[in-house]
């Protein structure tokens, strides 16, 4: 299950992705968890997913 809040949210995601997944895409079929929700989520704290970088950053 993923961190409801949305900081922590970002805080946990960037930390798989920078540890664990090559791509957003990787982390979410592995987790099993939908990419539009969590696009939704960190948007609404002005943040959106690099794929160059890997990471979730401030728009």
């Amino acid at each position: 299950m993923l961190p409801q809040d949305p900081i922590i949210l970002l805080s946990y995601l960037n930390t798989k992705l920078r540890d664990f997944y090559s791509t957003l895409d990787a982390l979410c079929d592995d987790l099993q968890v939908d990419k539009d929700d969590i696009i939704r989520s960190l948007s609404a704290i002005h943040c959106q997913y690099d794929p160059e970088l890997n990471q979730f950053v401030r728009s």
